[in-house]
């Protein structure tokens, strides 16, 4: 008998020639349970400087190994452009020297206050000011080594290639840069078990775009459902976070990849002014709307669902832990998008993004699959859980693997030779392959040997008892030794020499790689956005910069219409010289917060490049949306309701600019009637002040003083708008309809009756409501007076019945003052 070694699959797929369709080159690969990519926790660490009016912003992102700048930038003192890439990137830690000014300094102990610690508050971390010095950072980023630049290139050519990605004439940013690298370094993000050798992965440098975005704070994104977290309804996912629930996002959302999703929650988070960017996104959703297009859409999707996460891959290859099934999900990956450049090569050129995968897609696409496919045996890599290589790959490795696979043959004629040569008392022998140890003699142990001096034979050296057996070197095991070698770690040196040397090949192309993930994200966003567009009947808007404000024509609440049987579709104007100031009235429930959310949605979708719930829109220059529709209470914040109604309403009054669009919902109901009355026709006087910079302003209250008393001022600024009822008998019938005018009622006790409150209750709230607009004194309800008139004296009686006049212990003047007075005197 012989131990038997790795044997590779006799079965091997014939090499594709370069010409043969791409198809044929990908065998079906199964995925096991488990093999699919690992999710990491993406992180990002943030440094920034900050001198002379000016902003110099880098970060690293844990998800794709990348360090995002942004080129030196001026800000104000109060730091709203860093404040707002916080809030974006959201990072772990925040990197700035120890030599700061106060309004940097002011801006760090800002982030920690309560009101951004519900958010999480990044640590702060303070570098010596030295480190960030402009030559030792140029030092520090030309001395990196990085993955992605050319190998043997000379110092000059370094700065050259670098200097072609990285501007260095931006000196606050690459001191930034210079800080980070030695934050990154140090603190070995990603690397920390690492040994001290293995650098901190960096797969690139990408430009950190801010231009034309709209500025939209979390209070909107919230009161508009645009993202919803719900715990997960699954008892094996309590512990595991959240799920999306029903939003815009979670409508939208139907990329087949996670990149693809990443995209679209990005985009969501960066709505945009460049009409040619959201142009360019529309063209592509109104294609795959076509008829003719959906069966293409089909097969785009299917594609793209193998679309894995490569930059992870990427930065495994860069630290050697690739593992088996990492080669299979990016050849997997590769093969998809050679899939897709050949499907969008079929396709209209004159859209930009299907030129795009036709051109970038290139052939170190099919490079890099043809030599996955003529290296890795995926079979045996499976069965074995280690990377193998194919046959026919290294003339060396095949030797060593016939010679592995004929052992167990070869090993039996050389155990029948020893056995000539021992003691007859020796039944049986067998020679063993032990990889790391060596060729091996093993006999049975026999009675006799008892003692480790028993074990001793002439000629043989003895090494070990196993399983009752012993294990000896023979002259012929040493000859074996000496001749075949540790075939099985020669042959694992082999095939981990040959995967290094394909993990470069591949990682020399890493830029098209990442390029494949960029490009076929944002096809998965769009095909997404399309899918919910045909599936809702969206429309595509419409973009005039030179105007300001909207033109919504039979709009409709994106999730609303989800959840009602029917909806009323409603029209919005805003704009111009007229009617910049929109005040609505109407009953409650009767729809004014489902319209002016409805007008928040659909500019926002189509400030993201979406199709929108409408007939027709057309949108103005937008730089902002600000909202007071809801109080986003929080007891960490320490703050009051109607504070924090105030302090929405501060932020549109100090922010707004004549492009933002301002929605508020009954402001001033937090505090008295007066004082929320005059807090709210103040307001809205000051921005009828500003005259041609008054932002468009949507608002809705039933504060009907407000117009009653007319406490704004008349003019072409400010527009009156109602939901339209009708009474009919004692019901009040809703038409979800706006129309011009302003309603005479709030008719609460209606919604006060479909809120169940008993019928004696409602009554009573009209007649004090009446005799309030009429200015006549309330007075007691005497029904409410002779009801209780009749329960004290029934008491009373019923104390006087209870009254033992034979006690003894009976004091009737005690009984009196304290039983019968303080009665009698409620009654009468």
């Amino acid at each position: 008998m012989a131990f038997l070694g790795a044997q590779a699959s006799d079965t091997v797929p014939q090499d594709q020639g370069a010409g043969a369709p791409f198809a044929s080159l990908c065998p079906s690969i199964l995925l096991q349970e488990g093999e699919e990519e690992e999710e990491e926790q993406a992180e990002t660490y943030l440094c920034v400087l900050w001198h002379s009016g000016c902003l110099g912003i880098v970060y690293y992102d844990s998800a794709d190994s990348t360090i995002y700048f942004l080129p030196d930038t001026p800000d104000c003192d109060n730091l709203k452009l860093l404040q707002r890439v916080v809030d974006e990137i959201n990072p772990r830690s925040i990197i700035t020297s120890a030599k700061q000014d106060e309004n940097m300094a002011r801006f760090l102990r800002n982030l920690g206050s309560p009101e951004h610690k519900e958010l999480g508050t990044p640590e702060t971390v303070l570098l010596p000011h030295v480190d960030f010095g402009l030559e030792i950072s140029k030092q520090r980023i030309l001395s990196g080594n990085f993955s992605f630049m050319p190998e043997s290139l000379t110092s000059t050519e370094k700065i050259l290639f670098l200097s072609s990605i990285i501007p260095f004439d931006c000196p606050l940013m690459v001191q930034a840069l210079g800080g980070l690298l030695k934050f990154l370094n140090r603190r070995r993000i990603s690397v920390e078990l690492e040994d001290g050798s293995v650098n901190v992965p960096i797969l690139g440098f990408k430009k950190f775009v801010l231009t034309d975005l709209v500025s939209i704070d979390q209070d909107t994104y919230s009161v508009l459902q645009i993202f919803k977290s719900e715990t997960h309804p699954s008892v094996y996912k309590v512990a595991s976070g959240l799920k999306e629930g029903l939003s815009l996002f979670g409508i939208l959302n139907r990329c087949r990849s996670k990149w693809g999703e990443k995209l679209l929650r990005l985009w969501l988070m960066r709505p945009t002014q460049d009409v040619e960017e959201l142009n360019s996104r529309l063209d592509v959703i109104q294609f795959f709307l076509l008829p003719q297009n959906q069966e293409m859409a089909l097969t785009l999707h299917g594609l793209l669902s193998h679309i894995k996460n490569v930059p992870l891959i990427l930065r495994r290859m860069v630290l050697s832990h690739t593992k088996v099934s990492d080669w299979k999900i990016l050849y997997k990956t590769v093969c998809s998008a050679l899939g897709l450049r050949d499907t969008c090569r079929s396709l209209p050129r004159s859209i930009q993004l299907f030129q795009d995968i036709t051109q970038e897609f290139s052939d170190d696409l099919h490079h890099i699959a043809c030599l996955i496919n003529k290296v890795v045996d995926f079979e045996c890599s499976t069965a074995e859980n280690r990377f193998t290589i194919r046959p026919n790959v290294d003339p060396d490795i095949d030797e060593k693997k016939r010679k592995l696979m004929g052992l167990p043959s070869f090993l039996t004629e050389v155990a029948r030779k020893e056995l000539e040569t021992l003691d007859s008392r020796i039944p049986s022998c067998c020679v063993l392959y032990i990889p790391l140890i060596g060729f091996l003699l093993s006999i049975p142990r026999l009675p006799f040997m008892v003692d480790p001096s028993d074990f001793e034979i002439v000629g043989l050296d003895f090494m070990f008892l196993s399983e009752e057996k012993l294990h000896y070197r023979s002259t012929r095991t040493k000859e074996l030794d000496s001749i075949l070698g540790d075939l099985h770690c020669e042959i694992r040196d082999g095939e981990t020499l040959l995967m290094h040397q394909l993990q470069c090949q591949v990682l020399s192309r890493g830029a098209v790689l990442n390029r494949v993930i960029e490009l076929a994200s944002r096809l998965d966003v769009l095909l997404a956005l399309a899918g919910a567009a045909r599936d809702y009947g969206y429309s595509r808007p419409q973009y005039s910069p030179k105007i300001l404000g909207v033109r919504i024509q039979d709009g409709r609440h994106p999730l609303m219409e989800l959840c009602s049987r029917t909806f009323v579709p409603n029209s919005a104007e805003s704009g111009g010289d007229r009617g910049r100031i929109k005040v609505i009235t109407g009953p409650n429930s009767s729809g004014k917060s489902i319209y002016l959310k409805q007008i928040g949605l659909i500019t926002f979708m189509a400030l993201v490049g979406s199709f929108v719930p409408a007939g027709k829109t057309v949108v103005g220059a937008v730089d902002a949306i600000f909202t007071r529709i809801r109080s986003c209470e929080s007891i960490s914040l320490g703050l009051s309701t109607f504070m924090i109604d105030l302090n929405q309403v501060a932020k549109a009054v100090n922010n707004a600019t004549e492009k933002s669009l301002v929605l508020i919902d009954e402001f001033g109901k937090g505090t008295n009637t007066v004082d929320g009355l005059a807090l709210l026709a103040s307001v809205l006087r000051h921005w009828v002040s500003l005259g041609p910079s008054c932002p468009q302003i949507f608002v809705a209250t039933n504060f009907l003083s407000l117009i009653q008393l007319q406490l704004l001022p008349p003019g072409p600024l400010v527009e009156y708008l109602t939901m339209e009822t009708c009474e009919d008998g004692n019901d009040l019938i809703f038409f979800y309809q706006v129309r011009e005018g302003v309603a005479n009622a709030s008719h609460a006790s209606h919604t006060a009756a479909q809120a169940g409150l008993p019928a004696k209750l409602i009554t009573r709230g009209l007649e004090v409501s009446e005799l309030i607009r009429k200015g006549k004194p309330i007075k007691p309800d005497k029904g409410l007076l002779k009801e209780n008139q009749m329960e004290n004296c029934q008491a009373l009686v019923d104390k006087f019945l209870k009254l033992d006049l034979e006690d003894p212990e009976l004091d009737l003047s005690i009984f009196m003052s304290q039983q019968v007075l303080p009665t009698a005197s409620s009654i009468l």
